[in-house]
Formats: structure tokens, C-alpha cells, sequence
């Protein structure tokens, strides 16, 4: 009989806080990983998640084409008897998908063995991380993204498998991208195997931890400001900026006369014509001599 390898990893509290080292039991944790078996239930799996709703129409299912298009000789042309032969252009397909069930059966043992084989190579990666418990009074996202901020996993993908079903660390987790909660009996080889870490709760694994001191997380470096268009270094620059700012501040008063004098100058102006169109036409010497006279 081959020998078993025992597996260790790292644990946590629902904080983040990491505490000592927890022993993974060997009735599931070995060491070993059976491929083939893998291979067989992940591709069992995804071809049941396959509706089998696809489906073409035969020649006899397309509207259309119960006369002859033409006549059988005489033409020229080649004879047909049909537009919707499948060899015209909107005619039935030939050999078509139809509806049909992809759902392929896998042993119950085979599926275990898949599952035990995937929590072995999480395992062997290092990838497998088990959480003290998650106690949780009500749904709180922050809590689980401060975890997942506290473990360095933003963004990548976690699955977390609860001791039993949790409806307030689902709801935590609902709207976190590439965060997947389910029970601990509820995973597939698939789910393990899709998942970038996985996170366990200690009492689905049957390891009741003891509570430990939690430690409040350090404050994360802020973001340096974004740096201005000027240095501090150059002081030059920014001396001419606040000259050319300066200039452009005292460009409004300067205008002011110049733009008063114009306004007068048209004023005059406007004025002149109209005191020249008030002026009565001046009448001629004499008077009019009516002809004739």
C-alpha cells in the first residue's frame, strides 16, 4: 500500500488574523491526485450544464417550396422541384442539430474521488487556507472584503465552503467579484478546480479551533498625491506661471480706458447723425419761376 502523506495549512481567523498551523485530516488529505478521474468529472459536469436546446429545420419544416420552380424540361436550365431543397439558398439543412439531452452519468465513488483528489492538489499548492469560524450576526460585504484584503486574495478567485449553510456570509459574499460561498458538502471537483484558493471553515474539516486574541489590521499605505504640473525644484517655472497669471489679471484693467474712449467716440458719432438728419434742407433764393412768365 502506498504511503500517505500528510498535509498542513495555513489558518485564520475571520479577521485575518493567522494562527498556528492546523493538520489536515488524512481520511480526505493523502496526497494523492488521480487525473484521469479529474478529467472525467470536470468534463461530466460542464456537459450537464448543457440545455441540448440547439435545432436546425429539414427541407420538410421550411416554409415555402411545395410548387416547382419551373418546368421539368425545355429550360435549359437544370431541373428542380423545390426552393427549399437544402442545396438553395434558404433550404432545409442537412444533418442539423436537434434537441437532445448531453447528460452523461458519473459513479458516485468516481465523483468522491474526484472531489478528494481536487482538495489534495488545492492542498499541494498551498492554496487551501482554513478559517477558525465565520460568525456572522448579519450580512456585511466589508467584512468579507477586508478579509480577502487582510489574506492579499483581491482578485483572484476564492471559493469559501461553510460549515453547513450560512445564509449571512452568501449574502456578504454575493456581490464580491470571483467569490463563490457554498456549503462544504455542496462542492464539486469542478468548483475546487475552477477556484484559485479555497478557503474552509474548521468545523466542516471537524477541527473545532479554539478562539485566539484578534489583531485590529494595519492601516494600508495611502496613495501618493498626484504630482503637479510643476516641481518643487523648479522654482523658475514657478515664478513665470504666477507672472503670466499676474498678466493675465491686470489685462481686463488695462483694456478698461481704452475700451471707455471707444464707447465715447461712438457716442459722438451716433450722435452727429442724428442732429444731421434733424437739420431742415435750406430753401433757395428766389423762389420757383413758374414757366412762362
Amino acid at each position: 500500500m502506498a504511503e500517505t502523506e500528510t498535509l498542513n495549512a495555513a489558518a485564520y481567523t475571520a479577521l485575518g488574523t493567522e494562527r498556528e498551523r492546523v493538520t489536515l485530516p488524512e481520511e480526505i488529505f493523502d496526497g494523492t491526485v488521480n487525473m484521469p478521474v479529474l478529467h472525467q468529472a470536470v468534463k461530466a459536469f460542464l456537459a450537464n450544464q448543457r440545455q441540448g436546446t440547439a435545432a436546425t429545420k429539414i427541407r420538410k419544416y421550411v416554409i415555402g417550396g411545395n410548387q416547382k420552380p419551373w418546368k421539368q424540361k425545355g429550360t435549359g436550365r437544370a431541373r428542380q422541384g423545390s426552393i427549399r431543397a437544402p442545396h438553395w439558398v434558404g433550404g432545409g439543412t442537412v444533418f442539423g442539430p436537434q434537441p437532445r439531452s448531453y447528460r452523461q452519468d458519473v459513479p458516485r465513488q468516481v465523483k468522491a474521488l474526484a472531489r478528494k483528489s481536487a482538495f489534495n492538489a488545492r492542498a499541494r499548492e498551498e492554496s487551501l487556507f482554513v478559517v477558525d469560524r465565520f460568525a456572522f450576526d448579519a450580512p456585511k460585504t466589508k467584512r468579507i472584503v477586508a478579509l480577502l484584503d487582510r489574506l492579499d486574495l483581491v482578485g483572484r478567485k476564492v471559493l469559501i465552503l461553510t460549515n453547513g449553510l450560512n445564509q449571512n456570509v452568501y449574502l456578504s459574499a454575493r456581490n464580491v467579484p470571483d467569490v463563490q460561498v457554498m456549503p462544504y458538502g455542496d462542492v464539486s471537483a469542478y468548483h475546487l478546480l475552477w477556484s484559485d484558493v479555497v478557503l474552509v471553515e474548521g468545523g466542516a474539516l471537524g477541527q473545532e479551533l479554539e478562539p485566539v486574541e484578534e489583531t485590529e489590521p494595519t492601516a494600508r499605505p495611502r496613495r501618493p498625491a498626484r504630482k503637479s504640473r510643476h516641481t518643487d525644484g523648479d522654482a523658475e517655472t514657478k515664478a513665470e506661471s504666477k507672472k503670466k497669471s499676474a498678466r493675465k489679471a491686470a489685462r481686463p484693467a488695462q483694456r478698461a480706458p481704452a475700451r471707455k474712449a471707444a464707447a465715447k467716440k461712438t457716442a459722438r458719432k451716433a450722435a452727429g447723425k442724428t442732429a444731421a438728419r434733424k437739420k431742415p434742407a435750406a430753401r433757395k433764393k428766389g423762389g420757383d419761376k413758374k414757366k412762362g412768365k
